[in-house]
């Protein structure tokens, strides 16, 4: 045996009670380490380069030798440990030939009957006076949605805005238009839709219902909480509207589990109570939190302080995530639900998310935009639906966000989970959608660090959890 040495951007190891975690980086897997295994590993990190003499000095007379050589060889093989052999490549440099969508997102209005302070949509009407999405437009979408991944099984047309409610007569063409055309070529499709909930009737919570929308409802939190930031044009709060409308559609719709979006910002951050509110109280199935770190108006951001306040609030909300899940109970906590989902698969992401390779979405104009945020945003779009996709300026994008030779994440330990952070949180930040997400680092490792203490607790006493409640979740496509 040659020297060998650790390779520190490889692994990574989290306490969890009286067990020693090993976080593999590169696979985004978790291993129990052992007694020989735990030594082995503190051998390398103590000693540097590790020879034969090394070995035997250490653990002669205190384990067997071929236990010894086969702990050895097992950190070789994960590229823990190297012998001196080329590694392993992690992710492959991404080179982007077809754009294999599955999802296309329609702005189908640019207006909105609410004018939320902290909103990010730089393209933002009211209802009256927004962009309207052409009917032309929408089905060009989905013919370039069809033409680009013509192998599909399945797909999903997201409607959003402003306010999608308020331009339910081209929803309503749509999806008489998908239901007819996708059937007729063997594909299923779905239908996705977020919105603030203030236009829901009991006629459309039934049109939804027959045509299984997956529904997402915009909300802060309790009265207090939501009515600072979420107002209607002319100034009101609108939580009474919310929140009886949100009511009325948990009471009346089936089809599928409906879940709340909030949006923390400066003087919204307790994260427990507005979970309580909209989980306990008014019933949806999944609250998920996102944090405003970057918008226009630097009243609405979360300073440092705060968002560590809500990272605090949201352990505080794992904790009880956790002994939920220890019960076999799943208390609707998204965010926890999608790290958990992420550990359990061994998820290890080139890319932060699939926008602008499995995801486009179309603008009132028909430009191509990488996510539903950009629309209407100062970004360059990447070609438009009547003449197709800009393959050279879309693959350059994101073959060059994907490449981390010069950037901080080549060795951080959540490079595969976190993968430079959102496009749009950049592009809002730093002005460049290329600039990795450098002000969450922090919070966000010490975010899966606790993900991995609640999920090998789960996995440890009641593994059945992830069978009940994450897989179905991710076979249902969250």
């Amino acid at each position: 045996m040659g020297e060998l040495r650790l390779i520190e951007r490889n692994v990574h190891e989290v306490a969890v009670d009286d067990r020693r975690m090993l976080f593999h980086v590169p696979t985004t897997s978790l291993f129990e380490l052992d007694g020989l295994s735990g030594a082995v590993l503190d051998l390398f990190r103590d000693a540097g380069p590790v020879s034969a003499s090394d070995v035997r000095r250490c653990f002669d007379g205190r384990f067997p030798p071929q236990d010894i050589v086969d702990a050895i060889q097992d950190l070789i093989d994960l590229d823990i440990v190297n012998d001196g052999r080329p590694l392993k490549p992690e992710q492959p440099p991404i080179k982007i030939q077809n754009f294999p969508l599955t999802t296309i997102v329609l702005n189908v209005n640019t207006g909105c009957n609410l004018s939320c302070s902290y909103c990010y949509k730089e393209d933002l009407a009211t209802p009256a006076e927004g962009d309207r999405m052409a009917f032309e437009t929408a089905k060009n979408s989905i013919e370039l949605l069809l033409s680009e991944s013509p192998d599909r099984d399945r797909y999903n047309i997201v409607f959003f805005g402003g306010e999608p409610l308020s331009n339910m007569a081209l929803i309503r063409d749509v999806v008489a238009h998908a239901e007819e055309l996708f059937p007729a070529r063997g594909k299923q499709v779905d239908f996705t839709l977020t919105t603030n909930a203030t236009l829901l009737t009991e006629e459309l919570v039934d049109y939804f219902d027959a045509h299984r929308f997956g529904l997402t409802v915009s909300m802060d939190g309790p009265k207090a909480l939501h009515d600072r930031n979420r107002k209607t044009v002319g100034g009101k709060g609108s939580y009474d509207v919310v929140a009886a409308k949100a009511r009325m559609l948990l009471n009346r719709y089936r089809s599928r589990p409906v879940g709340a979006r909030v949006t923390l910002t400066a003087g919204v951050t307790d994260v427990v109570r507005i979970w309580d509110h909209l989980f306990n109280d008014i019933g949806f199935h999944e609250v998920g939190f996102s944090p405003v770190t970057a918008g226009d108006i630097e009243l609405f951001n979360l300073n440092g302080a705060e968002l560590a306040e809500v990272f605090d609030g949201m352990k505080r909300l794992g904790r009880l995530y956790q002994d939920a899940a220890l019960e076999n109970r799943n208390i609707g906590f998204s965010n926890m639900h999608q790290l958990m989902t992420d550990l359990h698969e061994g998820s290890s992401k080139a890319l932060p998310c699939g926008a602008g390779v499995g995801m486009l979405a179309v603008d009132k104009d028909g430009g191509l935009n990488l996510c539903h945020r950009f629309t209407g945003s100062e970004l360059d779009t990447f070609g438009t639906v009547e003449d197709g996709i800009d393959r050279t300026n879309l693959s350059r994008f994101i073959e060059d966000r994907a490449d981390r030779t010069h950037v901080d994440c080549g060795t951080c330990r959540i490079r595969n989970l976190c993968s430079g952070g959102c496009y749009h949180e950049s592009y809002a930040r730093y002005s460049d959608p290329m600039h990795p997400t450098y002000h969450y680092c922090d919070l966000m490792r010490d975010w899966v660090d606790f993900g991995v203490g609640v999920y090998s607790r789960i996995m440890a006493h009641n593994p059945a959890f992830f069978e009940t409640y994450v897989t179905p979740r991710r076979a249902n496509g969250k």
